[in-house]
């Protein structure tokens, strides 16, 4: 069931992906956009017209694969096929690069038999070029022969959208509903530039389950709000930030809404999903050597609570601090005071894993020693209980190390 929490209804599919839900296919192929042999063109299919749902960057710049994804799920609120790049974001290239985003659309549609506004399309990498259309155009052609639902399909799909990431992201678990099993799975790709303030890099999610489209959106939004937008690497939200989820509606289960009786289990189902991929993408951060997690409670509300919470993983001081193994408690309690939410500077417990450095705003005797120990580790959690109200929230990020500043300062070369 459930890892830690006594109260989930999922169940950990084991080599699940984005293909174990009834429906689907997958596939992913080199097309040669990326400067090595590396996978960068990739799809998911459904058999159906799939109820679909996006939630998207807020970043001003958006790039063109946005505008028609939004475009393709509004028509309808059904996708069939999601086209995906990597190694080209497609971001500010004007009107030639809107053309070419909708050429994919198109050509991805007329190769497997669909109708254009039923494909969304996603692309990940270098902003400010141009696609090389010519050999993205071969790669589509290719793609419909290599769909399949086994393992090593939906393999090819995952090694298709990563970037600078260094291992891919996929998670799948079963939930019963109305006595029926239903699979949810997802995979995405993030490892720099990761600050979401809608999802994650690029996201994908498929079900079995039968849910509408407006249902399957208002739940998204709100497990999205949970997981993908508590997670940052460097602050920086991306021109290309996507998340579609798409349901196939084969599980045979009655259509899922607020008040159905097992609504409550797909959305903690769901909810695990994401929270997975989010964590993935935080761990796997450029240059990252842990995890990091910051659990913030006893605050006003949710949200004053999310708002610290994401201000002490975000910051640079305390993300440099754990790379370093350095206890330094008062860069956490900083970032928590300028986190622009009520806190009380009296009442502010804070501590590292099991070791205590503060209590009600006052430093505590620690052993050095453990707490080197402990910030070596590979994962790190930081407490911090504002003894105010019931509010919390949970964040995840990673350290700041010299290989982040290596590797950004290269990306284009």
């Amino acid at each position: 069931m459930g890892q830690g929490n006594i109260a989930a209804t999922y169940t950990v599919v084991p080599d699940g992906s984005v293909t174990t839900p009834q429906g689907f296919k997958a596939a992913g192929l080199h097309c040669g956009l990326k400067k090595t042999t590396r996978h960068d063109l990739g799809a998911i299919v459904c058999e159906v017209p799939a109820a679909a749902a996006g939630v998207y960057t807020t970043n001003v710049f958006q790039a063109a694969p946005i505008h028609v994804t939004r475009e393709s799920i509004s028509a309808s609120g059904k996708l069939r096929a999601v086209i995906v790049n990597s190694g080209n974001a497609n971001a500010c290239t004007g009107k030639q690069g809107e053309a070419d985003a909708y050429e994919m659309r198109s050509a991805f549609a007329e190769a497997i038999g669909v109708p254009a506004e039923q494909v969304a399309v996603a692309s990940t990498g270098v902003i400010g070029e141009l696609l090389k259309m010519d050999r993205v155009r071969g790669g589509i052609a290719e793609l419909p022969a290599r769909l399949g639902s086994s393992y090593e399909a939906a393999d090819d799909f995952c090694q298709s959208i990563l970037t600078t990431d260094l291992v891919k992201k996929e998670v799948c678990v079963s939930v019963v509903i109305d006595g029926k099993t239903v699979h949810i799975a997802g995979a995405s790709k993030g490892s720099g530039m990761i600050h979401p303030n809608m999802a994650t890099m690029l996201g994908f999610v498929t079900t079995d389950a039968a849910i509408g489209s407006e249902a399957l959106h208002t739940l998204l939004r709100q497990v999205t709000d949970l997981t993908f937008n508590m997670i940052t690497v460097d602050g920086d939200t991306s021109t290309n930030d996507m998340l579609v989820a798409m349901a196939s509606g084969y599980a045979g289960n009655e259509e899922l809404h607020a008040a159905h009786p097992d609504y409550a289990a797909f959305t903690e189902g769901l909810r695990y999903v994401c929270e997975v991929l989010a964590k993935a993408i935080a761990r796997d951060g450029e240059g990252a050597t842990k995890l990091v997690e910051v659990q913030v409670r006893g605050a006003e509300s949710d949200a004053s609570a999310q708002a610290i919470a994401k201000t002490v993983i975000g910051s640079s001081l305390v993300k440099s601090a754990v790379f370093g193994a350095d206890a330094n408690w008062g860069r956490i309690i900083a970032a928590v005071g300028r986190a622009g939410v009520a806190v009380n500077p009296k009442t502010v417990d804070i501590a590292l894993g099991d070791i205590v450095t503060l209590t009600q705003s006052r430093p505590v005797a620690f052993d050095e020693e453990a707490a080197l120990a402990y910030l070596k580790g590979d994962t790190v959690v930081i407490y911090v209980d504002l003894h105010m109200a019931d509010g919390s929230a949970t964040a995840w990020g990673c350290d700041l190390t010299y290989d982040y500043v290596r590797i950004n300062a290269a990306y284009r070369t």
